[in-house]
């Protein structure tokens, strides 16, 4: 655990995006090392892309997306997933580990998430791959 505390602003915009399912995607980050607020919001009519358009190349990003796919029999679905994003090649390792030693922080303030994801280069966002994992 880092010490780093959750904004209610983040609480809400999970609410937000699980009760009223009116955006597809919520992005946080670490401010002044302190605490997890918001960063971007992406509307309901925006895609998975969108989102990953949206994710900084060289950051960490802590994200909920509203993710819309089609099950192996044939169903529609639509699952929240929690996303951490930490690229690889472009983050400092100082900044590597405040987001993974403050995870649980903010993953304990959004109960009921069924899906995780951590992505750590653009290749394991692509719209397959995520499919994919969301049909698991």
């Amino acid at each position: 655990m880092s010490g780093v505390s959750v904004s209610d602003a983040c609480v809400e915009k999970y609410n937000q995006i699980k009760m009223k399912k009116d955006l597809r995607f919520v992005t946080f980050m670490i401010e002044n090392k302190t605490s997890i607020v918001l960063d971007v919001e992406g509307e309901k009519g925006m895609s998975f892309e969108d989102f990953v358009k949206a994710l900084p190349e060289d950051a960490p990003r802590y994200a909920l997306v509203d993710i819309d796919y089609t099950t192996e029999d044939g169903r529609e679905q639509s699952k929240l997933c929690f996303i951490f994003w930490s690229p690889d090649d472009k983050t400092s390792i100082k900044d590597k580990m405040l987001y993974a030693s403050s995870k649980d922080a903010i993953k304990k303030k959004f109960p009921g998430i069924m899906k995780e994801l951590q992505a750590n280069d653009m290749s394991d966002l692509e719209t397959a791959t995520v499919m994919d994992f969301m049909k698991k």
